[in-house]
């Protein structure tokens, strides 16, 4: 890990407080060939417990968790959709129980999967105790990183549920997930069959080759001193500009401000928030049709000549003009395979802006008013809402 991070031996980053963060960073790559191997491992077990809840054309499939763990739901709703052509929809854990009456149906028959790093939020047990109240004949598969959470305890005991526990490495013990969001994302991807199994080893390769760039985009880029990121994605790739956005505001403890929308929607209000103090990072779609619009918006920032820095992530070389990171091997790519190699260079660029800030990565907010697993939740018992 010495030699991760330039211009960072793995002493300075003890000393700084971000060994963790930037293990769980590196170790992605060799995380996911495990969690690859453990769905091969667990198939039967799978196919037995989903395969006759998907032939139902009449299942609705909720996906849900809370932060970084309704991301991965939002990234993966739309391919999933129309990989499965049944009804799916992600609905963050927090949304589910402030308000169940909203979100769940009693009538309709529900497939809940619930994506959680520990599985000790409040709302993640909440979540499946709602559903349990209010679907009958509701099911359950929840994606875990953590063995001994509260949640796996919850659906071990449940004879309607299946509970698959992701690689030790994936449980990351720093603040910010990381390695976990995109362990849970692979692992329902190929789960489900939106993320193929043969593309693993190459997202593997190219994700190897892609850090080391990344580190060193990140040095330069937090060298440039702004004030303000702005993350653009289309469909899957909005929720992962979600994501990437997300991560930057917890490593730097709220400190450096950021925005994440779509390419389409940028132009309507948020693109105010641009400045020469504002870097603007376009995840490029592997589509044709959407890849159009993400190109028209990226022209369009650079005719305007307002942003200090634009950087594209983009699966295909050559093709855009300026500062850009090259996703290798991907021209073939889904979208949702994209994904994981798009958050490398935020996930990069986080950790080092953090430090660049003086804080800990691996425990950002010295007050302790956010914390690794969520504090302050008190859950009510549920009341039919009049």
């Amino acid at each position: 890990m010495s030699n991760s991070v330039p211009g960072y031996s793995a002493a300075d980053l003890a000393d700084r407080g971000a060994t963790w963060t930037v293990r769980e960073i590196v170790q992605q790559p060799s995380v996911w060939m495990s969690v690859a191997q453990l769905i091969v491992n667990e198939r039967g077990r799978l196919d037995a417990f989903l395969q006759p809840l998907l032939e139902n054309p009449a299942l609705r499939i909720i996906l849900s968790g809370a932060g970084t763990s309704a991301f991965i739901g939002d990234c993966l709703a739309p391919s999933l959709a129309c990989q499965l052509g049944r009804r799916t929809e992600s609905i963050a854990t927090t949304d589910i129980v402030s308000g169940p009456q909203l979100h769940l149906r009693a009538d309709v028959p529900t497939l809940l999967i619930s994506f959680a790093r520990s599985g000790n939020s409040p709302e993640s047990i909440a979540a499946v105790e709602l559903a349990e109240q209010i679907v009958p004949g509701i099911r359950h598969l929840v994606i875990t990183c953590n063995p001994e959470g509260q949640l796996a305890a919850r659906a071990w005991s449940l004879r309607n549920a299946l509970v698959l526990i992701l690689p030790d490495p994936a449980n990351d013990r720093g603040f910010a997930m990381t390695s976990s969001f995109t362990s849970m994302l692979l692992a329902a991807g190929l789960i489900l069959g939106t993320i193929r199994a043969e593309k693993v080893p190459i997202l593997t390769r190219a994700a190897q080759a892609l850090l080391p760039r990344a580190w060193r985009l990140a040095q330069k880029l937090v060298a440039g001193g702004f004030q303000r990121v702005v993350y653009l994605g289309s469909n899957e790739l909005r929720a992962l500009a979600s994501e990437a956005a997300l991560k930057l505001l917890e490593l730097t403890d709220g400190r450096t401000v950021s925005l994440s929308q779509s390419a389409l929607g940028f132009r309507h209000g948020p693109k105010t928030i641009v400045n020469d103090k504002t870097l603007v990072v376009v995840m490029l779609s592997n589509r044709d049709y959407t890849r159009d619009y993400d190109l028209d918006l990226l022209a369009e920032l650079k005719r305007d000549g307002r942003a200090g820095e634009i950087v594209a992530l983009t699966p295909r070389v050559g093709e855009v003009d300026g500062e850009q990171v090259f996703l290798g091997e991907m021209e073939d790519a889904r979208d949702i395979e994209l994904a994981l190699l798009h958050i490398l260079p935020a996930q990069a660029f986080a950790l080092l802006q953090s430090l660049a800030l003086g804080l800990t990565p691996d425990k950002p907010n010295a007050a302790g008013v956010v914390n690794r697993v969520v504090q302050g939740v008190n859950i009510y018992p549920y009341r039919e809402a009049r």
